[in-house]
């Protein structure tokens, strides 16, 4: 079956946007990634550089009245939150015969084919996939960010909505960037999922799949089939923040590294066409220990740091 994919991101993240479908040219090949753009800049990029295997949708035409009632009292980001339920539906609605669209956060990279989580799902025949944290247990967040990751997500149009729906009332009632009432942006509401929809939805069990900073000294890299490399951004055409977690060097040898080269290759893609790409970050911004340290840093380390500062 073809898959087909649906992420969303602004002009903002447009390298990540790239580099994820850089690795899915590499390794899955046979799909359709949906793109919702979330400015019209990035769709006009998009549309420049005519991706294969790429369907560009734009927010501007298919914002929702509910949308946009919510939109001017939320940050950019809790927006984009409050939008990835509707993401798969903007899929299901443009293109009839989708059968099922697997959600997949902007700065997620493919190592291999997802099959084998495809296989799983399939087994179980459930009509929703969620993935599990699988936090380390020095990096424990449940708590507060909840158990379950929107990172990559499945719903299959039949049987699936009812699920899809629900989520996406509650994420226009409330999805805020803050821990309240046992609520935390779009994820805390999955928590419950496997005893409210029990019968429909399916818990990857196969956990060293879907690799992320949190549980990368928990799980060997060689067996994931994506990293989400949640946290970084592109300080530089000379720096990048990597984040707050004390990462393998095999991992940041064999992931992030080449991770940073598809990064360097979507930059050169975006000046190619004489795109003015932003830094995601400003030094400034980032707590003072790290500011104090950079210097020092970068001077102490060729290839990587251990406190979040890389030189690429």
């Amino acid at each position: 079956m073809m898959e087909h994919f649906v992420t969303l991101f602004d002009s903002l993240f447009l390298p990540q946007g790239l580099a994820l479908h850089q690795s899915m040219e590499r390794h899955v090949r046979q799909y359709v990634l949906w793109i919702l753009c979330i400015d019209d800049e990035t769709h006009s990029v998009l549309e420049q550089l005519s991706l294969p295997n790429v369907q560009l949708l734009k927010l501007s035409v298919l914002e929702t009245d509910e949308l946009l009632s919510v939109k001017s009292g939320r940050s950019i980001a809790e927006y984009c939150w409050t939008l990835t339920p509707f993401a798969p539906r903007f899929v299901f609605k443009s293109a009839p015969a989708v059968k099922r669209v697997t959600y997949l956060d902007a700065d997620l990279w493919f190592l291999k084919h997802p099959q084998r989580i495809f296989d799983e799902f399939d087994a179980s025949g459930k009509c929703v996939l969620i993935t599990d944290h699988a936090y380390a247990p020095e990096y424990d967040h449940s708590a507060r960010s909840g158990q379950f990751c929107v990172q990559f997500m499945t719903f299959q149009r039949d049987g699936g909505e009812v699920v899809r729906q629900w989520w996406e009332e509650r994420c226009i009632e409330w999805c805020f960037a803050r821990f309240e009432d046992g609520r935390y942006g779009d994820q805390k509401y999955l928590d419950d999922w496997p005893e409210r929809f029990g019968p429909l939805v399916h818990v990857l069990q196969d956990k060293e799949l879907a690799l992320a900073p949190w549980s990368s000294v928990r799980f060997p890299y060689a067996n994931a089939v994506f990293y989400h490399f949640h946290g970084l951004r592109i300080l530089s055409r000379k720096k990048l923040l990597i984040g707050r977690y004390l990462l393998p060097l095999v991992l940041k040898r064999y992931v992030y590294r080449p991770y940073c080269n598809d990064l360097k290759a979507a930059i050169n893609r975006l000046e190619a066409i004489q795109y003015t790409w932003k830094p995601q970050a400003k030094i400034a911004s980032l707590p003072r220990r790290i500011c104090l340290q950079l210097k020092h840093l970068c001077l102490q380390f060729k290839l990587f740091s251990q406190s979040g500062i890389m030189k690429w």
